[in-house]
């Protein structure tokens, strides 16, 4: 009888992040999960959702076990819907499966104008008390200008061309339904972008789905509650993926 080969686990950063989101993770996950661990960057390199699932696929073949964040967690549902059979865990992190609603659609379209105006910095400093904590903010100002370099890096273009995606963004609650491998949820209990709520729902909406709320913690659970993430995935994946 052939043994079945061990997926690849791919992480998925969130919108404009890189893999300096999973700095904390993938070394962890490298050194204890005895699984072949690679970060995506799909998202930064396609124009659509689809683009990017289809990327992704082709990029890492076999079966995959995807953990996203944010924007990853929606892309990492958009591959469920292209290629349910390739995928044998999700790992949900901070996301949804809701489409914007025309209030989060009219937003995002003035801040891509104010991105290609020039007004990007100003723009994403006023959005540092959605994306943490105000606690993680206060005890760890280093984490404010993580953030603001890795949105440098990604730049104006990539900020208006991924939020674009998310707002051409599919309803994905129908799909949840027909997800049945193993999925753990993760959300922030003060997440203001994606609220608990979201995840409750993905929860709910999946088969025997894990959630986990973790106290403290805003949108970017990744860098705010680290050794919270790390404890949780690697538990997770040693119950469901053991050799």
């Amino acid at each position: 009888m052939t043994a079945q080969p061990l997926p690849t686990l791919v992480l998925l950063p969130g919108l404009a992040s890189d893999a300096a989101l999973w700095r904390d993770q993938e070394p962890e996950l490298r050194a204890h999960s005895g699984l072949a661990v690679k970060v995506s960057d799909a998202h930064a390199r396609h124009a659509t959702l689809p683009e990017m699932a289809a990327g992704l696929l082709a990029e890492h073949p076999g079966p995959l076990l995807l953990v996203g964040t944010s924007m990853g967690g929606i892309l990492a549902l958009e591959v469920c819907r292209q290629a349910p059979q390739r995928v044998v865990g999700l790992g949900l992190l901070g996301t949804s499966a809701r489409p914007d609603t025309p209030e989060l659609i009219a937003l995002r379209t003035q801040a891509c104008a104010l991105f290609a105006a020039g007004r990007m910095d100003e723009l994403l400093r006023a959005n540092l008390m959605f994306a943490f904590h105000p606690d993680k903010l206060t005890a760890r100002p280093e984490l404010a200008q993580d953030y603001l370099a890795m949105m440098d890096r990604a730049g104006a273009q990539q900020l208006i061309r991924q939020n674009q995606a998310i707002m051409a963004r599919p309803d994905s609650r129908p799909l949840l339904a027909s997800i049945t491998c193993p999925t753990l949820v993760v959300c922030g209990e003060s997440d203001q972008l994606t609220p608990p709520a979201s995840s409750q729902e993905l929860a709910q909406g999946i088969a025997r789905a894990e959630l986990h709320l973790l106290p403290t913690c805003g949108h970017l659970l990744t860098w705010e509650q680290p050794e919270a993430v790390n404890g949780l995935l690697l538990g997770w994946l040693g119950r469901h993926f053991k050799r």
